[in-house]
């Protein structure tokens, strides 16, 4: 019987297996058994596309490394850090040339305790390190408009260094199409006003057009205009190295890389993809995806990378049912004031154009998902916060189906694909379709 995680349990999935067209789980890749330090010190010996790091970086010279902030600390910033400001060291630059900017994009500003849990903390005690403020005017330096007329204001002390390194992770995206590289320019330590121009490419021109479709997970070419917006952006500051890591479902860097910081990562975001896209030969009329278990369903703006996958896999007008316990709600309020807050799409779309951030615009894909599918979702949040949209809320996986049966007209004989990590899998077709 296959089974679907929710919360701390599981539950039993009574299709018959006739009628299951696949069960996506990860690809086995082989890897190099390696500590975490290891990974990190062989990928900085071993970079791809430049010369190793005393090569690219000069005695003398100031030296900007832009890290993940404390929403990102799966990323281990912690581990490769204090390596990175070692070699930077052995290369002639001494710490008070450097300076450590977290790519806050739109978040806080972070505590000194989350400073040193992202560096430790004796880098915290000998290098300077900032927090990105994308509010802070007076701070940021204009670099230039990128060719779909987003004006591009970045850190100005980052831009004062003379060289520029980024570091992060590379993980699927359902907008960017993948984590690390280049995001860590724009949103990482871009102005308010970038953030906002380069978030709207998420919907399609034209109000009342919704979102792009071209906006998603694996997108790193050129019809994903919010990637290509992004990327022109990084190529504005000139980055000269980039040190990204791959970690496992355990949170463990299982890979590194480093090296150019278009081809490094494109190299991180490879092996994500050799790991966790999965090919699939059909759309199903039926797809049932748990976002696999505490702590992946937390909240329904976690939720939305189960979301996200699930859709690549439906058939046009099929039915999703997704399993995601949120016990802690919507987990951010812009998301439910998507929800909640609004009546209809048009409305909803108004305030995302207006007001775009990325829990936002969870919530608008999830409203705009149930008025392309029938989709069901097994979860705590109570139905009632549901009232404005077309989503359906249920308590259990048993309900879900007979729900599903009902909005099939009386048959569950229907062709299915099940997602049980669904926050992690990425269903993919040969063709790219």
């Amino acid at each position: 019987m296959h089974q679907m995680k929710y919360s701390s349990i599981a539950f039993d999935v009574p299709i018959r297996e006739e009628l299951i067209a696949a069960e996506l789980e990860s690809n086995r890749v082989p890897l190099p058994k390696m500590t975490p330090e290891e990974h990190i010190r062989d990928a900085l010996a071993h970079p791809i596309g430049t010369g190793t790091l005393d090569a690219v970086v000069k005695a003398g010279e100031t030296v900007c490394v832009v890290i993940p902030d404390t929403t990102r600390k799966w990323q281990s910033p912690a581990i490769y850090v204090p390596i990175l400001v070692e070699e930077l060291n052995a290369c002639g630059v001494r710490d008070e040339d450097i300076l450590i900017v977290s790519a806050t994009g739109t978040h806080r500003r972070q505590t000194r305790e989350e400073w040193a849990g992202l560096v430790g903390e004796e880098i915290l005690g000998r290098v300077r390190c900032e927090d990105h403020v994308c509010t802070d005017d007076a701070n940021l330096k204009f670099m230039g408009v990128t060719s779909r007329g987003t004006p591009v204001w970045l850190n100005a002390h980052a831009m004062a260094c003379d060289k520029l390194i980024l570091t992060g992770g590379a993980v699927y995206h359902f907008l960017a199409g993948y984590g690390g590289g280049r995001k860590y320019v724009l949103p990482g330590i871009a102005g308010r006003e970038t953030i906002m121009k380069n978030h709207n490419l998420a919907l399609n021109e034209g109000f009342g057009s919704g979102s792009n479709p071209m906006v998603r997970s694996a997108n790193l070419t050129g019809s994903n205009p919010f990637h290509a917006d992004m990327a022109e952006a990084a190529e504005l500051a000139k980055p000269c190295f980039l040190l990204n890591v791959v970690a496992d479902g355990d949170f463990n860097i299982i890979r590194a890389f480093a090296g150019d910081y278009i081809e490094a990562h494109a190299a991180a975001c490879k092996l994500v993809d050799d790991i966790d896209g999965v090919y699939v030969e059909e759309r199903t009329p039926l797809v049932i995806a748990s976002a696999g278990g505490y702590p992946k369903d937390i909240n329904l703006y976690q939720t939305s990378k189960t979301l996200s996958n699930a859709r690549a896999v439906v058939a046009d007008g099929g039915t999703m049912i997704l399993l995601s316990e949120c016990r802690e709600s919507f987990g951010d309020a812009d998301c439910a004031r998507q929800i909640c807050g609004f009546d209809n799409m048009l409305d909803r779309e108004r305030d995302l154009r207006e007001n775009f951030s990325i829990g936002a615009y969870v919530g608008f894909l999830f409203c705009e998902s149930a008025e392309r599918y029938r989709f069901i979702m097994v979860t705590d949040i109570p139905k009632e916060k549901f009232a404005n949209t077309k989503i359906h809320a249920v308590k259990t996986l048993g309900e879900a189906l007979a729900l599903a049966k009902e909005l099939n007209g009386g048959s569950l004989e229907l062709r299915t694909t099940l997602l049980p990590h669904g926050a992690n899998t990425l269903p993919k077709f040969r063709d790219g379709q």
